[in-house]
């Protein structure tokens, strides 16, 4: 689940549970203990980049 800040940037969230935070160590929810997978990493990295391509056609740094 992709959410977006304020700024319109991109945020992940748990496909699970909606939480937006992830141990890093464990790659998993802190809500709900499931895996991000590598389907949300792409999905999100996609969005990160769309994101960094409008900023610059805009002017503004990503």
């Amino acid at each position: 689940m992709i959410f977006y800040n304020p700024a319109g940037a991109p945020e992940l969230g748990c496909d699970h549970c909606g939480c937006r935070w992830y141990d890093r160590m464990t790659n998993t929810c802190y809500e709900c203990g499931e895996a991000v997978t590598p389907q949300m990493e792409a999905e999100f990295r996609q969005a990160l980049a769309d994101f960094a391509a409008c900023q610059n056609k805009k002017g503004k740094p990503a």
